[in-house]
């Protein structure tokens, strides 16, 4: 009962450094963490961070993944949800797109792929992670065409495009480029995922 009590208390300090480290990263961006920083937010030591973690990339990865369960769950709810295929296309995309230029997921996320070259641990996580978007998106896409919601369509490679373009524009947006407010962003995509689903 003890050791039960003390994994259920280590996961909980866990999920709490995950989220004080994206709370920091939206706050003062991702140069600013340091272990000696977010343990002052914390409360705590940064060698108590790293006892749990063992390095800040690893940190970095697991709040990646903590920030990605979340979304996950989001995704099979929309999925889920009694709205037509295209308006749940709109809230994928909405989902899927950054808040805003701070946005701590996308500004983790950019920084991770700049890494997955030099380490296979990172590109396999990577990979996974977007594989569940991918697998959502192609059953989003699939289900509309049943519905005669869409036009007929090669699922896989019209998720793959529109995931793509989501990736080029939420880059823009998280870099803070001239014209990639995030409505205006939104409407691009929404304008060329019609365009990939249109009924002839």
């Amino acid at each position: 009962m003890a050791a039960t009590a003390r994994r259920r208390d280590g996961q909980v300090a866990q999920e709490r450094m995950l989220e004080e480290a994206m709370t920091a990263i939206a706050e003062d961006g991702l140069a600013s963490l340091t272990m000696s920083a977010l343990g002052k937010r914390l409360g705590t030591s940064g060698g108590h961070i790293l006892y749990y973690f063992g390095s800040k990339d690893r940190l970095l990865l697991e709040a990646l993944r903590w920030s990605e369960s979340g979304l996950a769950d989001e995704r099979r709810a929309l999925l889920n949800r009694r709205v037509t295929a295209d308006r749940k296309l709109d809230q994928f995309m909405e989902l899927y797109l950054p808040r805003g230029p701070r946005d701590p997921r996308w500004t983790l996320w950019i920084e991770l792929w700049a890494r997955t070259s030099a380490d296979e641990a990172l590109r396999q996580a990577q990979d996974e992670l977007d594989r569940g978007w991918q697998e959502d998106l192609v059953s989003l896409l699939d289900k509309g065409v049943r519905q005669g919601r869409f036009a007929p369509l090669d699922a896989a490679e019209c998720a793959s495009q529109l995931l793509a373009l989501l990736d080029g524009l939420s880059t823009r947006i998280v870099l803070g480029q001239r014209g990639s407010e995030r409505s205006a962003v939104l409407a691009t995509a929404r304008s060329a995922a019609r365009r990939l689903v249109a009924r002839t």
